[in-house]
């Protein structure tokens, strides 16, 4: 096929590729591809720059390019990719021979994301930290600065909507603006689903290649993957290879580790193996931070005491914290009236309501702490001391004063004691679980059954 025929036929594919599949993608993969004449007629020759991209797209892409082709009934068209090496020379070295920089599509072959997009503001410079994710903050940092060295694998749990996602994103952006290797984001849901897809296309080895050819492996919710015995076979297998070949693997999930249902005690024992670290809720200090950082970026107009009443009455997570603000914004700017604290609690009044109703109670609390430890619940206000009561409700005591706004009296005479003894119990419990780990595990996992729920206003 002649040089200009074969140019035109693949300009009309490129028409079909360009809608059927995100700029991103078609940027990544479809882009770099050149068509090219040959001697043999019914064979359109595409070229690419290296080796790496024509196994890539023989393997994922193939379909996708005889469909596009189809459009103009030329599917019967043999297809077939050759390495330019006169383009990779280009791209790589200059007319005396020494290294010259690389263009983009060149530097993607060594630096690119090969998993699902990354939400460009999802950045470390949007991430507000404070006191609540401030050690997930650091650890981040440092898995960017030494990756597949510094806290392998590094482990993040935390409740819906606190941030995990924008800080594993923002170290996969972080790790491919400085160019160092390939990262793949995605969720558990994903990986599972791709693998499921791949075993009924006999297609096993084109998905091992994409996860275990890779130097950052971002996967989210990785809870997903409780009592499913075939997916953790086979992330055990990706586990291993990645890790024993020093690439990073980075995981958040819903629940601590010990807390994920049936999961195998290897992945277990290797999930452990690294950093585990939590994202908390985030307190209101940083919720104010959070949404003034929102209000630069979207450049609202609001002013800082309605920025504080949002803050003080949407506690549960960052996502919803957000939506309040753009609801708020938004009818701000609709009706040009100012948002007065009786606009702004009849306007989220919906939020609000719901939030009170997750707000924990002293007695929501208690009910949690004795089905965790097998008493009944009237053992948290009797007189009996024996110390399989007397422990629980110390735990129960200490629950209250760290997750709820209510006066030492207060919670004093909800276990029928006084505030002496709330200070001793907050003391006691704290105190053990700076030298017990496993007591701080029970803690966090009380703190996560409970929803990690702030207290109401």
């Amino acid at each position: 096929m002649e040089a200009n025929k074969a140019k035109q036929i693949w300009a009309k594919a490129c028409e079909y590729l360009s809608s059927a599949i995100s700029a991103d993608i078609y940027n990544r993969w479809i882009g770099v591809i050149a068509a090219t004449g040959d001697d043999k007629a019914g064979q359109l020759t595409l070229t690419v720059p290296n080796g790496f991209y024509q196994d890539w797209l023989e393997e994922h892409y193939l379909p996708l390019i005889r469909k596009a082709l189809g459009i103009s009934d030329l599917d019967h068209l043999a297809i077939v990719f050759m390495v330019d090496g006169s383009r990779q020379a280009a791209e790589t070295t200059d007319k005396a021979g020494e290294e010259k920089e690389k263009p983009a599509k060149a530097r993607i072959v060594k630096s690119y994301n090969a998993g699902a997009a990354l939400n460009p503001r999802h950045t470390f410079d949007n991430f507000v930290v404070g006191p609540s994710n401030t050690f997930a903050h650091a650890a981040a940092l440092a898995v960017v600065d030494s990756p597949g060295r510094a806290y392998n694998p590094l482990f993040i749990h935390g409740g819906t909507g606190l941030g995990k996602t924008h800080l594993i994103q923002a170290m996969g952006q972080a790790l491919l603006q400085r160019g160092k290797g390939t990262v793949c984001y995605t969720t558990c849901e994903t990986f599972t689903n791709e693998f499921i897809q791949a075993v009924q296309q006999h297609e096993i080895s084109g998905f091992r290649k994409k996860y275990r050819h890779i130097d950052l492996l971002l996967i989210d919710d990785v809870h997903f993957l409780a009592s499913k015995e075939g997916i953790q076979e086979e992330f055990f297998h990706t586990f291993n290879s990645l890790h024993q070949n020093q690439k990073q693997i980075v995981m958040t999930s819903d629940r601590p580790i010990g807390e994920i249902a049936n999961l195998q005690k290897r992945l277990v024992s290797r999930f452990e193996w690294g950093l585990v670290t939590e994202m908390e809720m985030v307190d209101l200090e940083t919720r104010v931070a959070i949404l003034r950082r929102k209000r630069e970026e979207l450049r609202l107009q609001l002013e800082d005491p309605a920025l504080f009443f949002i803050a003080q009455h949407v506690k549960s997570n960052i996502r919803k914290l957000e939506g309040a603000l753009l609801r708020a914004a938004s009818y701000a700017s609709l009706t040009r009236k100012p948002l007065t604290a009786e606009s702004l609690e009849y306007l989220l009044r919906d939020t609000i309501e719901q939030e009170n109703q997750n707000a924990l109670t002293i007695e929501g609390i208690q009910r949690m702490v004795a089905e965790y430890y097998d008493i009944r619940l009237g053992d948290m206000t009797s007189k009996q001391r024996p110390q399989n009561i007397a422990f629980p409700r110390q735990v129960a005591m200490y629950l209250c004063r760290e997750m709820t706004d209510q006066s030492l009296p207060a919670i004093g005479n909800s276990f029928g004691r006084n505030h002496a003894t709330v200070i001793h119990a907050h003391r006691t419990v704290g105190g053990k679980m700076k030298t017990d780990p496993n007591l701080r595990q029970t803690i966090l996992s009380l703190q996560q059954r409970l929803g990690g729920a702030t207290a109401p206003a």
